[in-house]
């Protein structure tokens, strides 16, 4: 059974973060067929949660700082399927108290990345995507501490921040096992980047995915990748 993203809740201060391309790719490419225990880092609305919900077995914890979104989060989680797989918890992941040492064979985050440009005016979408609040460094930090040893996260970037992610990287010992190079339209340069991080270093597999076609329509890969999220794929 799936979930459709047309009834997916968003808190009226709008922090919760609406269903976006990005989210619904980074949640149709993680690899999760191994996964036992998942973390959703910087949940906002669940998209992720849910998403992961739909594709594997495993027991999943969303961790939201904002209390509009986390809100929206666990209402959206009652409403699904899967509401006794899911839980939400409100805090700031980066408070040592906040998951009491657990540790996650998955970990998935859409982080904040707009580095520069101005800021929001609602203060929770303010800080749930820009690193002023959370530095690549702090949040690297987050994947190694809560990652367990065999364990994957994943995440998803513009392709003008990988250089700082992953000089982030080098500091908490996190090492790139798969880069996909996500592009608009076929034939135009990589905007976004997927990525995978492992504790274990490794030769990267690197592959490129085009969203859609010069015609406008999605493209055969972004088909397969996402039919069971969109309805009309």
């Amino acid at each position: 059974m799936g979930f459709s993203f047309k009834s997916f809740h968003i808190d009226d201060a709008g922090c919760g973060m609406p269903v976006s391309t990005d989210g619904v790719l980074l949640g149709a490419w993680a690899e999760l067929s191994g996964a036992n225990n998942v973390l959703d880092l910087g949940a906002g609305s669940g998209l992720l949660s849910l998403m992961a919900a739909q594709r594997c077995d495993a027991m999943i914890t969303a961790i939201e700082i904002d209390s509009a979104a986390a809100k929206a989060c666990l209402h959206n989680f009652n409403a699904s399927p899967w509401a006794e797989r899911l839980r939400v918890i409100e805090a700031d992941a980066t408070e040592s108290s906040a998951l009491s040492g657990e540790v996650f064979t998955h970990i998935l985050c859409n982080p904040p990345y707009f580095e520069t440009g101005p800021l929001s005016d609602k203060p929770g979408r303010a800080r749930a995507r820009h690193t002023g609040s959370l530095s690549f460094t702090a949040l690297c930090q987050l994947f190694a501490s809560y990652l367990s040893d065999n364990g994957v996260a994943s995440v998803i970037m513009p392709t003008e921040s990988e250089a700082a992610f992953l000089q982030a990287l080098t500091h908490a010992e996190l090492f790139v096992s798969r880069r996909v190079a996500v592009s608009t339209v076929e034939g135009k340069a990589p905007r976004r980047l997927l990525i995978a991080l492992t504790k274990t270093p490794s030769q990267p597999t690197e592959t490129q995915l085009a969203i859609r076609d010069i015609d406008g329509q999605y493209t055969q890969a972004m088909t397969e990748l996402t039919r069971d999220f969109y309805l009309k794929l």
